[in-house]
């Protein structure tokens, strides 16, 4: 009996290290100046004072350990004002395609259960390849085309006249649409954003475990991670049409009696004076894929993003957990050959006309992906660094901030910090 305590006793242990943040490290200890990371917090706070932004959340992640983390301004200031915190979780929005989407590909990829030439149309019947309009020849549309943004399929869906059609939720409906939609251009000949690429990959990754994204990016990302404050937050209209969180998420649990949504920063105003809190920004997101959805839908904080990011510095390996093999990582943020001049990598960008989030300092291995709530993601591999920028800048209603600017501005001050290899 005295051994299986002691077993017991370590075993908690053990899970209690597991879930400990990354460790919280000088600036100087890891190459890099305080002062003149000083420059990031006037520019974050310079966007604050000129009300473009509420408050944002930086973090950056060097040799492993979080060297500097802060919050700035408020997280909520309609209909009150609530203090910005560190352990604030943002809607990662577009981020979702990187941190879920593309982490749940890649290991069906690695593990053989599909093929970067795979046809969409093997996981997903009935859906129509790229056909010219002058000689009616098909080119196929395949999992890299959608990963790289390469396959022709249009940016974005008509989330409301899809929900008089279909019914909302209802990611079946959406399914079908994109069977049929448009297709702008011949797949590898161009590039174009599009959320509908990573809805379908979605799509693709339940058909193929028979989970729901958010169960498999849990199982296989988040969980072996110790990533607690991130999941995806499904919802629904009540029978008087308002939108409602359907679970709880992981981090409920950790709240000690307190609302989980006090933690939640909360994004644009709605018709009726309230806020959307908890429940994803993204329109197709909420509307039609009910919270879980491959374009966006991931809520999450600086720790656990900077938990990711190492893992992703580390060849996907964090604190004893392997979520990705290196060779798959280093697959992942490479643009492949075929779309060489577009920019993209699998699920991340590097030098798309979308990447100037970079910054200019940081190296050309680069890569990175932004929200547009206003979160950012960038990782530099030959620095050993990532530069996390949150900020909820639809708050209280979109169009205030130039977050393009302010992202590559942060990106330059935190590269500009650093001053030993």
């Amino acid at each position: 009996m005295r051994r299986f305590l002691l077993f017991a006793l370590v075993f908690c242990l053990h899970l209690l290290l597991l879930a400990q943040p990354l460790k919280r490290t000088s600036p100087e200890s890891v190459g890099m100046s305080s002062a003149f990371l000083h420059n990031a917090d006037v520019a974050i706070q310079a966007s604050i004072d000129a009300g473009e932004i509420p408050g944002a959340v930086l973090a950056v992640v060097r040799h492993g350990k979080m060297a500097y983390i802060q919050a700035y301004g408020n997280r909520q200031v309609y209909p009150t004002k609530e203090p910005m915190t560190i352990e604030t979780i943002f809607d990662m929005a577009s981020c979702s395609k990187c941190m879920g989407t593309t982490m749940c590909v890649m290991k069906l990829l690695e593990t053989g259960r599909l093929r970067l030439l795979d046809a969409v149309s093997r996981y997903i019947p009935g859906f129509e390849d790229w056909q010219s309009k002058d000689d009616g020849e098909k080119v196929t549309i395949r999992i890299e085309d959608l990963l790289t943004h390469t396959s022709g399929l249009l940016p974005y869906g008509p989330a409301a006249e899809l929900a008089r059609k279909y019914g909302s939720p209802n990611p079946e409906g959406m399914k079908e649409w994109i069977c049929t939609c448009r297709k702008d251009f011949e797949p590898k000949t161009d590039f174009q954003y599009s959320c509908i690429n990573f809805i379908t990959l979605q799509y693709i990754v339940e058909k193929i475990t028979g989970q729901s994204l958010r169960d498999f990016a849990r199982e296989n990302v988040f969980g072996p991670l110790q990533m607690n404050h991130t999941d995806y937050l499904p919802c629904a209209p009540d029978a008087n049409g308002v939108w409602k969180n359907t679970v709880e998420p992981v981090w409920a649990s950790l709240m000690q009696g307190q609302d989980w949504r006090s933690i939640v920063a909360p994004t644009t105003k709605q018709e009726d004076g309230s806020v959307l809190r908890g429940m994803v920004h993204d329109p197709l997101a909420r509307i039609m894929n009910g919270g879980i959805s491959g374009n966006a839908g991931v809520f999450s904080n600086a720790d656990d993003i900077g938990i990711l990011c190492a893992a992703l510095l580390n060849g996907g390996e964090w604190n004893g957990a392997r979520v990705l093999s290196p060779l798959t990582v280093e697959t992942m943020r490479t643009v492949p050959r075929a779309v060489s001049s577009l920019g993209r990598a699998l699920g991340w960008d590097c030098f798309s006309p979308y990447a100037s989030n970079n910054g200019d300092l940081f190296s050309r291995q680069t890569f990175s992906h932004t929200g547009f709530t206003g979160t950012s993601i960038v990782i530099d591999p030959e620095n050993d660094c990532a530069v996390i920028l949150l900020v909820n800048a639809v708050h209280p209603e979109e169009g205030r901030s130039n977050m393009i600017r302010l992202r590559s501005v942060v990106s330059n001050a935190v590269a500009g910090a650093i001053v030993k290899k």
